[in-house]
């Protein structure tokens, strides 16, 4: 349903009768405990304490639901419980989400090699709450974890879903703008009459993309441009899936375009489903207008 979320005493009803139930079962870590991971954690968190390295290295303890993730991908012991819940608050306009708050709790220590076995179950479900963010649900789930069969912690994590606040009179999010300096400014004349210029240096001849004060061959300060016929293939592209930015909508392909020309240029890959980009895939540049100000090149990809 639209509009004002769905507030009453049966529709709490409704949320407080999932919890007890499952919100992943029988869920196995993707990796055991290596010390790898446990490397690049206490790099990121610049622990250096030396329970975590040599022979009897054991994993920091706030480590614990790092075992259990699954990164971006859904896990299958997701449960078909868990997911009612959310499909229920996003259908009654609770449909934003934010990570609250977590509490763990350490049984014994986990050692390269352990092999991780976990459940999570939906422990509690609040009443309506309203925050800054806007009025909405605190969901609490706890995931007992088990190392080699062995209860290692438990992880209670916390989120809010919630009716954003002033959902309506949020203006809608403009992409962000090119840095313009003396450098580059001869470029971005150019895309606004919608040619893609390219500089050529007036000693060498060389092409150079990005725009540059000199030439990356010679040294020489002089060029002039030669535009761009428009013609380029994918030599290399990602999909952005997550962090999610305002003013775009992932997913989405960024490539890596090989000009017709011989240099490259960063930009989206528009025209074809992101899971259609492919290396070598020849594309085409247009120009699109994102507001009133931005116009931007981009490449639409051809069918073969």
């Amino acid at each position: 349903m639209s509009g004002e979320p769905e507030v009453h005493e049966e529709f709490e009803a409704r949320l407080k009768a999932y919890e007890g139930r499952p919100a992943a079962a029988t869920g196995v870590g993707r990796d055991p405990v290596n010390e790898p991971m446990i490397r690049h954690w206490c790099e990121a968190m610049g622990d250096t304490s030396p329970a975590y390295t040599g022979p009897d290295a054991v994993a920091p303890p706030t480590m614990l639901q790092a075992w259990t993730m699954a990164g971006l991908t859904r896990r299958p012991e997701r449960t078909a419980a868990y997911d009612e819940l959310l499909t229920l608050l996003d259908e009654s306009g609770h449909d934003a989400v934010v990570a609250t708050d977590c509490e763990q709790e350490y049984l014994r220590p986990l050692r390269p090699g352990d092999e991780i076995t976990f459940d999570s179950v939906i422990e509690s479900v609040s009443g309506r709450k309203t925050t800054k963010l806007g009025a909405g649900y605190f969901i609490t789930t706890r995931t007992d974890v088990r190392a080699g069969g062995e209860p290692a912690g438990t992880h209670r994590f916390r989120i809010l879903k919630y009716a954003p606040a002033h959902r309506s009179s949020k203006p809608a999010e403009r992409r962000p703008r090119p840095v313009v300096n003396r450098d580059n400014a001869g470029f971005w004349e150019g895309v606004a009459r919608h040619a893609l210029l390219i500089q050529r240096c007036t000693a060498c001849a060389t092409l150079r993309f990005p725009w540059l004060p000199g030439c990356t061959g010679c040294g020489s300060p002089d060029w002039d441009t030669v535009e761009a016929s428009g013609e380029g293939t994918v030599h290399s592209y990602v999909v952005m899936h997550h962090p999610p930015f305002p003013a775009f909508e992932p997913p989405y392909a960024v490539g890596l375009i090989e000009l017709a020309e011989g240099v490259r240029i960063v930009s989206n890959v528009v025209g074809v489903p992101y899971d259609k980009v492919r290396i070598g895939m020849p594309v085409r540049l247009e120009f699109r207008r994102y507001d009133d100000e931005l116009v931007l090149p981009v490449y639409q990809g051809v069918a073969p």
